[in-house]
């Protein structure tokens, strides 16, 4: 989500949808990429705010219905806003053996959050993931793009203390 959109979005609550005609404007009478032009509504926002899914219904005259079918079938769509800063809790084998779930209990406690919840201002959201794929690190975490492995519990609100 742009700075822009999310600073405008914490001042009015509203959402500007000025944007949403001109990213589904290639779109537009190919009904086949609804998928791609929800992608890009959800690129700009962060997420698909209900106001934005209901203009794309209009402009591409595809049923809300089958819009929101399509947005909550895939994964890769979300409903709500999410943080700046997305926190991937690895869940796989190694991870699990060394650690991982107290690593998940202290982000947690230390965010006030559950895995698949974001803090109220918008900078954390945290999330399971089957796999990260380095295992040689485990127990280990992803921010963003941000590996963090080898944890304790104790390292966690170091780590989370850079991400401002």
């Amino acid at each position: 989500m742009s700075t822009e959109v999310e600073a405008a979005e914490k001042v009015t609550g509203e959402i500007d949808l000025s944007r949403v005609d001109s990213l589904v404007e290639p779109y537009i009478g190919r009904k086949e990429m609804v998928i791609p032009a929800l992608q890009k509504v959800q690129d700009y926002f962060g997420y698909l705010p209900r106001p934005a899914v209901e203009q794309v219904s209009k402009r591409m005259n595809i049923p809300l219905s089958r819009l929101y079918g399509i947005a909550t079938f895939y994964a890769q769509f979300k409903m709500k806003p999410r943080g700046r800063y997305i926190i991937r809790v690895c869940k796989g084998t190694a991870c699990h053996i060394q650690g991982s779930p107290k690593i998940a209990e202290r982000i947690e406690d230390i965010l006030e959050i559950e895995s698949g919840e974001t803090t109220d201002d918008l900078r954390f959201t945290l999330e399971e993931v089957a796999c990260i794929g380095a295992c040689a690190l485990a127990p280990v975490i992803m921010i963003n793009d941000d590996p963090h492995g080898r944890l304790t519990p104790d390292k966690i609100k170091d780590i989370l203390d850079r991400y401002q």
